[in-house]
C-alpha cells in the first residue's frame, strides 16, 4: 500500500464530521454543512424544484435518524444541566477556571453535565465534570470550521442539524447554565429562555455566570423590551445572575427538588 507524504497535523488538513462520521481532509475542500444544504439552497437550475423533491423526504429519514440517535444515547440521564458557553474561552482564562469549578460542583450535587461539547467554556464544564467523577456528555454540531468533541466527554453524539441537536439540550436537561459566551450561546439562551417564558417547559432554571459580562445585557432587557412593552417584568425573573458558583448550584437543586415534590404530590 502507498503511503501519502501528508503529515496528519498539517495545518492544511482538517478532522471534520458529518454526523456521526468522522474524516481527515484538505481544508479547501470543506465547502458546506449538512444544514447549509439544508436551509441555503437557491433555485438557480431549471432541475432545482426536481431536485429538490426527489432530496428532502430522505433528508426526513436522516433527520429522524439524528433524533433517535440522540434519545438512545442519552435515554439513561437522569439529572443533568446543560452549561453553554464561548468556544474560544482559553484554557489559561477565569472564565475557564469558572466552568471547571461550575462542573465539578454540578458533578458533586448529583447532576450529569451537558455541553455542545466543542473547546473553551464547554470542555472546561465537561473536565470539571470529568474530574469530579461525574457524567460528562457532549452534543457535538457538524461545523465547516470546528473541532471534533473534546477530550473531557465520556459520552458524546455528533450532530448535523442544530435543531435535532437543541432538543437534546433540552429534553434531558432541567436547568441551563450560560458562562460568558458568543451568539451560539446567545442563541442557546433565547431560545430556552422563550420555552421557558411560553411554557413549553416549566422546570428550567436559567442562570447566568458571570455578572460583569451578563450584567449589560440583563440592564437592556429590563430598561429597553421592558419599558417597550416587549417583556414583562416577569420574565426578567426568569433569569438568575450570578458570580457564585455554589449559589448556580442551589438554585438548581432547590428548583429541582420542588419539582419532584409536586410530581410526588401528583401521584
Amino acid at each position: 500500500m502507498a503511503h501519502s507524504d501528508r503529515d496528519p497535523g498539517d495545518r492544511d488538513t482538517q478532522v471534520t464530521y458529518s454526523g456521526a462520521t468522522r474524516f481527515r481532509v484538505d481544508a479547501a475542500t470543506i465547502e458546506t454543512t449538512t444544514d447549509r444544504r439544508l436551509l441555503d439552497e437557491e433555485p438557480d437550475t431549471t432541475s432545482w424544484h426536481r431536485d429538490r423533491a426527489e432530496k428532502d423526504p430522505w433528508r426526513v429519514l436522516r433527520i429522524q435518524s439524528e433524533f433517535v440517535a440522540g434519545f438512545d444515547a442519552l435515554s439513561r440521564v437522569s439529572s443533568a444541566v446543560t452549561v453553554f458557553g464561548s468556544a474560544r474561552t482559553p484554557r489559561d482564562s477565569p472564565e475557564y477556571a469558572l466552568g471547571v469549578e461550575l462542573g465539578a460542583a454540578l458533578a458533586d450535587a448529583g447532576f450529569a453535565v451537558i455541553t455542545g461539547g466543542g473547546p473553551g467554556a464547554m470542555e472546561a464544564a465537561n473536565k470539571g465534570a470529568c474530574e469530579a467523577g461525574g457524567q460528562s456528555i457532549g452534543l457535538g454540531i457538524e461545523l465547516p470550521f470546528e473541532q471534533s468533541l473534546n477530550d473531557w466527554v465520556d459520552l458524546g453524539v455528533n450532530f448535523r442539524y442544530f435543531f435535532a441537536r437543541k432538543t437534546m439540550f433540552v429534553k434531558y436537561a432541567q436547568a441551563f447554565v450560560c458562562l460568558p459566551g458568543g451568539f451560539g450561546t446567545m442563541d442557546e439562551l433565547f431560545e430556552a429562555l422563550t420555552l421557558v417564558q411560553t411554557k413549553k417547559v416549566t422546570r428550567f432554571p436559567i442562570v447566568l455566570l458571570g455578572t460583569a459580562f451578563w450584567g449589560g445585557l440583563v440592564d437592556w432587557i429590563s430598561t429597553t423590551l421592558v419599558a417597550a412593552g416587549k417583556v414583562s417584568e416577569a420574565d426578567v425573573s426568569l433569569l438568575h445572575v450570578t458570580d457564585d458558583v455554589a449559589e448556580t448550584v442551589d438554585i438548581i437543586a432547590t428548583a429541582a427538588a420542588e419539582r419532584a415534590r409536586r410530581e410526588e404530590s401528583a401521584r
